[in-house]
């Protein structure tokens, strides 16, 4: 297996450049932890996988040590490594090479592979592309939850370096979105009269047809970093970020609206301990004001034992209330976040957890996380469902060239959530934000195992399968009232409101995952993707849901199968994927 590194010259233009990043998508994503594992590591120059998104200057590290082995490789991850390179070129002279264009639009467009404009001069790197999303599809749900779907995207995306260690980034884009049956049925869930809020977004208002399931909204990504050091990076930015390796992650993931923030990542040596500190909004209000804020500090620390071997620790806390501020005391990035909220006497709401990654044989990764929202050990071991025993678990593991078969990867997960977590006593302390969930995007009260298969039979062309099968305790419909019952499902509610459990030793025993209205959904989805052009994407796929439920519905969630194939063009611009 090729493991050399790359030309100590090329390492030292990397080391030295601002830290610009890979944006968050799960299809690139899934080809550079395929390379991590199969070529790494080479301390640092490979991505640290545990903290997303990942430094351009490690994925054209990545590419160009896929290349160094070329004769043995396929036509696929030939061209896989090629793109990483070309895709990051302003880390990576031979990137630079290789995405030369040799035939420029009008003289000044396209001269490059990846870009539509580019400047290159010893201090200053510019690149800038458009946006385009356009998605159509039908879906089989009755009545208003049936029908023609489509996205509209268009916009532009742009990035650079300054002197080689400031970066910036942006990327901007209007978006029109008539969604399928199932996401209505989210929106309408957590909605806020007259305020709707689609997933992953922020400010969102009907389209057209005012309060059906079509939403306009803008969508602002953007920020600078700056290479303090060798080993330093700083970012302040309006975007998202997502921990773990998983497919999901229980500690932070990139499902919610974009929020600002200010993050440290420090790697040296073995460890890479990230510090960030962001401002959330509490909640969407339908109304012409500020809307209420709140506060998020997390620190996750991980340590490589060994070269294939790395376990982390992380603390978040979440803080905010009326006439409250930030508290200036969390953003001491070496304290224990809990010792500080006990000093100030406040009442906010503390996680703490672990995750690990253990890289095998150039072949296969495990990996898992742990997440405590509360924890008493006697009663963990008294085994009587105490409703504050909230933790979340994630086991999982990939394996890549399954049986023998080049390019065909696999990932399997598993994932268990107990009632209440990530819930608070109010909005300005449980974990979400713009009244969407800053972890798993389903909530809580669930357990969950989910496959993806992917294979690359030709250069451009992906084929992905993915299955998820959850079983959670939805809130039920109270028998004396329109109101319902809540289960620990739905991280907006208050665990003050909590049902209680028939049949338990008392109001805080007998709470169980699954308790509830209990939802079993598998959720299928092919997608085959070919790529004609670097970054442009035909997309076609195959969405199959079907969904048990004991009652007929749940904040409008419908029982039975719903079936939903669409065709997309994608330019720039990851999947939009909707899989809760």
């Amino acid at each position: 297996m090729p493991t050399a590194p790359a030309p100590r010259s090329v390492r030292r233009v990397r080391e030295y450049q601002g830290a610009l990043y890979v944006p968050l998508d799960v299809n690139t994503y899934r080809l550079l932890d395929r390379y991590a594992i199969k070529y790494g590591p080479d301390s640092l120059q490979d991505p640290h996988t545990s903290v997303r998104p990942y430094t351009r200057a490690a994925a054209a590290g990545l590419g160009e040590r896929v290349l160094e082995g070329s004769e043995m490789l396929s036509a696929a991850d030939r061209f896989n490594a090629e793109y990483l390179l070309k895709d990051n070129w302003m880390y990576s002279p031979l990137g630079d090479s290789l995405n030369a264009s040799k035939q420029p639009f009008l003289k000044y467009f396209y001269r490059d592979q990846t870009d539509l404009y580019h400047v290159q001069t010893r201090d200053f790197t510019f690149r800038l592309n458009p946006v385009l999303l356009l998605q159509g599809g039908a879906d089989s749900g009755e009545g208003s939850l049936g029908g023609l779907r489509y996205v509209n995207t268009r916009g532009a995306a742009f990035e650079g370096l300054i002197d080689r260690r400031l970066g910036f980034y942006g990327f901007f884009t209007d978006n029109q979105e008539a969604v399928p049956g199932w996401v209505q049925q989210r929106i309408q869930r957590d909605i806020i009269p007259g305020a709707p809020v689609a997933p992953h977004e922020g400010y969102t208002k009907y389209f057209k047809n005012e309060g059906g399931s079509a939403y306009d909204f803008f969508t602002a990504r953007g920020g600078i970093t700056y290479a303090a050091t060798r080993h330093i990076n700083v970012q302040l930015a309006h975007d998202r970020n997502f921990i773990g390796n998983g497919y999901r992650s229980l500690i932070l993931s990139d499902y919610s609206a974009p929020y600002f923030f200010l993050k440290l990542n420090t790697r040296v040596w073995r460890f890479n301990y990230q510090n960030l500190f962001a401002e959330l909004t509490a909640q969407r209000l339908n109304q012409d004001q500020v809307y209420p804020k709140k506060y998020l500090a997390l620190h996750h620390l991980s340590f490589d034992v060994t070269n294939n071997f790395n376990i982390g620790v992380f603390e978040s806390e979440v803080a905010g209330g009326p006439g409250r501020g930030l508290e200036l005391q969390y953003l001491n990035p070496v304290i224990f976040y809990r010792a500080i909220e006990q000093q100030v006497g406040s009442a906010d709401n503390a996680l703490l957890g672990l995750d690990f990654k253990w890289n095998i044989a150039h072949r296969g990764q495990l990996y898992g996380q742990l997440v405590l929202d509360e924890f008493k050990l006697k009663e963990v071991l008294a085994g009587n469902g105490w409703w504050a025993n909230k933790q979340a678990i994630q086991l999982g593991g990939k394996l890549i060239d399954v049986a023998g078969l080049r390019n065909l990867d696999l990932q399997v997960e598993f994932n268990y959530i107990r009632p209440y977590t990530y819930q608070h006593e109010t909005s300005y302390t449980n974990y979400q934000h713009y009244q969407q969930p800053l972890a798993h995007p389903m909530g809580a009260n669930l357990t969950e195992v989910l496959a993806v298969l992917s294979y690359q039979p030709i250069a451009r062309l992906s084929l992905v399968g993915k299955a998820f099968y959850t079983v959670q305790g939805l809130d039920a419909l109270a028998t004396s009232s329109a109101t319902f019952n809540n289960y620990g499902g739905n991280v907006l509610l208050s665990y003050n409101t909590r049902a209680t459990v028939p049949g338990g030793i008392d109001s805080d025993h007998g709470y169980r995952t699954g308790e509830g209205d209990k939802n079993r959904l598998l959720h299928l989805d092919f997608t085959a993707s070919y790529q004609p052009k670097l970054n442009l994407f035909v997309d076609a796929t195959l969405i199959v849901r079907n969904q048990s439920l004991p009652q007929s519905t749940y904040y409008g969630t419908v029982a039975g199968t719903e079936v939903y194939p669409s065709l997309a063009l994608r330019w720039n611009i990851a999947q939009r994927l909707h899989e809760f």
